[in-house]
């Protein structure tokens, strides 16, 4: 599928051109520049010569909350065809043009954003930067490309429909955040996606790409009057201010509510989670480090001890914090026989309860702030991703210096703080979505088939 795959040989392309000069260079010592274009136009730059390479990562603020509310996936959808054609260049032609210089460009969605990657080698930054700039001021939106791209959506949100992964998220935030923009799907649904017109793309690209929306951070080998000449080129034609439409600040509705959605599956899925604090509030390191201690990934959380090792209940089960402009929610995810959904449930529910009454011990706080400061600069092992942590740290309103100050703030969480925090969030009900088979069908062999 095109929307899937046409980046793969440009990408290709650019790393085998890139086997030549090594891999990407540690981070760890950058030097994080403000830069101000000679029209205003700020962004973050780490200027690193180590490979002939420029990585940007962009932002404007909008994103599917700004979509129609009866048109879910417009957004999503304009995305996905801002490199299909822009400018006298057609889906054909502009997409020779990438490929031909191995120049990267993407372009996703969140519920609060419309984010942008581009990257490509040294000396093809100058036409890569144009050929951004069409897409972002010239999309051309023509009939035959939308209706590919529209065809291609179609049959991912097919796929979706019967998978119980996005299943359980369609239906864990459509409960959660009922008549607010976040209910909604980014991608939309099979009946928006045919409805959404060529005009609906063009004026949802009027009301956000504006550069009072915008964030960029940008890491490689250019310097800052370069970059700065090329932000004005590439993103100064945009409008000052943006048509955004007003979003409510909401909180997660639970209830203790538990959703079941039948599909015949081998597993299992359960989605389960509770309203959080955003990422501007005091204690949102506490609760950054508090969960990790309960499921953030490592084979050494809670969760993953009483519910993996202890019962045997499941194979894996994490948490994540998620904050969104409008709020803020933990988000847990498992997967295990249906006949043991329910006891799964009620072992992590009671898991949760304990730690928001307990509080984590001084060794879990200890060793989960070890892990956190040393695991950070490995993560930032690429150009791309310290360009996206950079983007972050300006949407989040972090500072420029965070990535230094961030040790400290982490030393400075206590136990006291920990526990605090953990009564404050994991003391909530939970809202669980549960997909697949019912328990006594699930206990019930199915038939073979010769």
């Amino acid at each position: 599928m095109r929307i899937a795959l046409k980046h793969i040989a440009r990408t290709f392309a650019l790393g085998a051109a890139l086997l030549a000069f090594g891999h990407a260079p540690a981070q760890a010592a950058a030097k994080i520049q403000r830069v101000i274009s000679p029209g205003g136009i700020e962004a973050w730059l780490v200027q690193d010569a180590t490979v002939p390479l420029v990585a940007m990562q962009f932002a404007f603020r909008g994103g599917s909350a700004q979509d129609p509310a009866d048109k879910p996936g417009v957004a999503q959808l304009m995305a996905d065809n801002l490199d299909e054609g822009a400018g006298d260049l057609d889906s054909n032609a502009y997409h020779e043009r990438l490929e031909r210089r191995a120049i990267q460009m993407n372009f996703t969605v969140t519920r609060d954003t419309i984010r942008g990657s581009l990257r490509m080698l040294k000396d093809n930054r100058d036409e890569a930067f144009d050929l951004l700039r069409l897409a972002l001021t010239a999309p051309r939106f023509d009939a035959e490309p939308l209706e590919r791209v529209r065809a291609q959506t179609m049959s991912i949100l097919r796929r979706e429909s019967v998978t119980p992964g996005s299943i359980a998220s369609n239906k864990f935030f459509a409960a959660g955040f009922p008549n607010h923009p976040y209910a909604h799907a980014p991608r939309g649904t099979q009946e928006s996606i045919p409805a959404i017109s060529a005009d609906d793309l063009r004026a949802y690209r009027k009301k956000v790409f504006a550069r009072d929306g915008l964030s960029i951070a940008v890491v490689g080998d250019i310097d800052a009057d370069a970059l700065g000449k090329l932000l004005d080129a590439t993103f100064g034609a945009l409008p000052a201010k943006g048509d955004l439409t007003p979003v409510p600040d909401v909180t997660l509705a639970t209830g203790d509510s538990r959703i079941f959605v039948p599909l015949d599956v081998p597993q299992t899925n359960i989605l389960f989670g509770g309203p959080s604090i955003k990422r501007d509030d005091p204690d949102f390191m506490a609760a950054y480090i508090v969960n990790h201690i309960i499921g953030g990934g490592s084979l050494s959380s809670r969760l993953y001890h009483e519910v993996r090792e202890k019962r045997g209940l499941v194979y894996s089960i994490s948490t994540s914090l998620w904050w969104m402009d409008k709020t803020s929610i933990f988000l847990g995810s498992t997967a295990t026989r249906a006949d043991r959904a329910s006891e799964t449930v009620d072992r992590t529910s009671a898991e949760l309860k304990r730690i928001a009454d307990e509080g984590p011990t001084q060794q879990e706080l200890d060793e989960a702030k070890s892990y956190l400061k040393g695991s950070q600069m490995v993560a930032l092992d690429s150009s791309t991703k310290f360009a996206g942590a950079l983007l972050q740290y300006q949407i989040d309103k972090l500072g420029i210096d965070y990535l230094d100050r961030r040790p400290a703030i982490i030393d400075a969480v206590t136990l006291s703080d920990a526990k605090r925090v953990a009564k404050k969030i994991w003391s909530h009900q939970l809202l669980t979505v549960s997909v697949g088979r019912p328990p006594a069908e699930a206990s019930t062999p199915k038939p073979i088939k010769n």
